[in-house]
C-alpha cells in the first residue's frame, strides 16, 4: 500500500490512464475483427466505412500511446495488404 499522499495519487493516475489505455486498445481490437469479417465474407460494400473505422482507431490509440507508432503502422500496413488482395 501506498504509503505517501503523492504515491496515493500516482495510483489512482496509473488506475485512470489504464482504464483509458484498455478502452483505446479494446475499440482498434474490435474495429479489426469487424473488418477481418468481412474480408473473409469479401463484403466490398461496407468494407471501405469499417476499414476508416480502424484506421481511425488505430491512429487514436497511437497518438494516445496506448500502442507505440510502429504497431499503429503495422496494423494497417498488414491490412492495406489484405484488402489489395481481395481487391484484384
Amino acid at each position: 500500500m501506498a504509503n505517501t499522499s503523492s504515491a496515493q495519487k500516482a495510483i489512482r493516475s496509473q488506475v485512470k490512464r489504464h482504464k483509458r489505455n484498455s478502452a483505446r486498445k479494446e475499440a482498434y481490437k474490435s474495429a479489426r475483427k469487424e473488418v477481418l469479417q468481412l474480408l473473409n465474407k469479401k463484403d466490398t460494400s461496407k468494407l471501405v466505412e469499417s476499414t476508416n473505422a480502424f484506421f481511425k482507431a488505430v491512429d487514436k490509440a497511437a497518438k494516445t500511446n496506448a500502442i507505440s507508432a510502429n504497431a499503429a503502422a503495422r496494423y494497417k500496413s498488414r491490412l492495406a495488404t489484405k484488402i489489395a488482395a481481395i481487391s484484384k
